[in-house]
Parts: C-alpha cells; sequence; structure tokens
C-alpha cells in the first residue's frame, strides 16, 4: 500500500498475483485459439518463464504458419515490458533476425 499524490491510498498488486491471471487466461484459451502460452516450468514459483505459441491469422502472410515463442518476466513486470523471443524463423522488422528477440522500441506495445 503507498500514498498517492492525492493523499489518497493505492494498493499495488504483486507481480505473482498478476502473472497467476495471466496464466489463468492463457489455460483457458484467449479469442479464437489461434494463441496459446503457459509456463515452462509450473514448480517455479517465480513464475518468470513462459512458452507461447502463434498460429498465423487467416488472410495475412503468416496464415497458417505455426510460431514458437519464449516470454519472460522480469521482476518490474507488468511496469516493466516482458522480453519476447521467437524460436520459429519469422520475417517481421520488429524481430531480430539472428537472435529472434522481439525488439521493444520497434514494436509498439512494448514500447509503451
Amino acid at each position: 500500500m503507498t500514498l498517492d499524490s492525492g493523499g489518497g491510498f493505492s494498493f499495488v498488486v504483486p507481480c505473482n498475483f498478476r502473472l497467476l491471471e495471466e496464466l489463468e487466461r492463457g489455460e483457458k484459451g484467449i479469442g479464437d485459439g489461434t494463441v496459446s502460452y503457459g509456463m515452462d516450468d509450473g514448480d517455479n514459483i517465480y513464475m518468470r518463464s513462459w512458452t507461447g505459441t502463434i498460429i498465423g491469422p487467416h488472410n495475412y502472410v503468416h496464415e497458417g504458419r505455426i510460431y514458437q515463442l519464449k516470454l519472460f518476466c522480469d521482476k518490474g513486470y507488468p511496469e516493466k515490458p516482458l522480453s519476447v523471443r521467437f524460436h520459429s524463423q519469422i520475417n517481421m522488422t520488429c524481430v531480430n533476425h539472428e537472435t529472434g528477440v522481439v525488439e521493444p522500441k520497434k514494436f509498439g506495445v512494448l514500447a509503451n
């Protein structure tokens, strides 16, 4: 609990609580099922390392392709963006072609 600028109190949700919510959403599935994710190690209490799968959406250049990626949530998540690395080859301007790392400054959602 912290004192905010208006003299009232605000609560900061611990990172692990937020990650538990994310895990629940990932296990239930999101949208049309083309995105899925979960933890690498279910016994890791810090819940930092995740694996994801994206199936390319219809009517796009990536249609029908399956992409595997790794996600890492640092201690500062969600204030600090997670890091994303594609294990599958993908041609996107925000992805380093050699390492598969998504460069946050080139990807709007992570840049902010």
